[in-house]
């Protein structure tokens, strides 16, 4: 049987400069491929990136072409995004706890699930959930 090599989720994002900060600012995540650079009003941002911090990855997407995006997220085209979590394997689960803390991210102390896994979960700026998790 062929072997998959990775597998790297794409996130569809009402606001990419935010969305970004959070997944490096907060998460760690570096940037590592971007489209061009698009000038808007007096900063600039891009419609696509790839982001990875150690074995992890993910790729960001605008939801909305240059001068489409609403003012406000539809309610209802975003709703859906809490259906979606990503899992993250982290062995250090108590050391990412103390770097989240320490960045200030509100979240609860690691808990053990019904199955076995030790886990902090938390929630982006367009409310997909993620769960970084190690065995208990």
């Amino acid at each position: 049987m062929v072997t998959f090599a990775s597998l790297t989720p794409l996130l569809q994002v009402f606001d990419m400069p935010r969305a970004v900060a959070f997944y490096r600012d907060e998460l760690g995540f570096a940037v590592v491929a971007h489209s061009p650079a698009i000038e808007v009003g007096e900063g600039s941002y891009f419609h696509w990136c790839l982001l990875r911090r150690d074995g992890a990855q993910l790729m960001l997407n605008t939801a909305y072409d240059t001068g489409e995006r609403p003012a406000e997220p539809d309610a209802g085209r975003w709703a859906g995004h809490g259906h979606t979590v990503l899992f993250v394997d982290c062995p250090e689960l108590d050391a990412l706890y103390s770097e989240l803390r320490a960045k200030g991210l509100a979240i609860a102390p690691p808990q053990t699930s019904g199955y076995g896994m030790r886990q902090i979960e938390l929630t982006d700026p367009d409310g997909y959930q993620m769960c970084f998790q190690c065995p208990a």
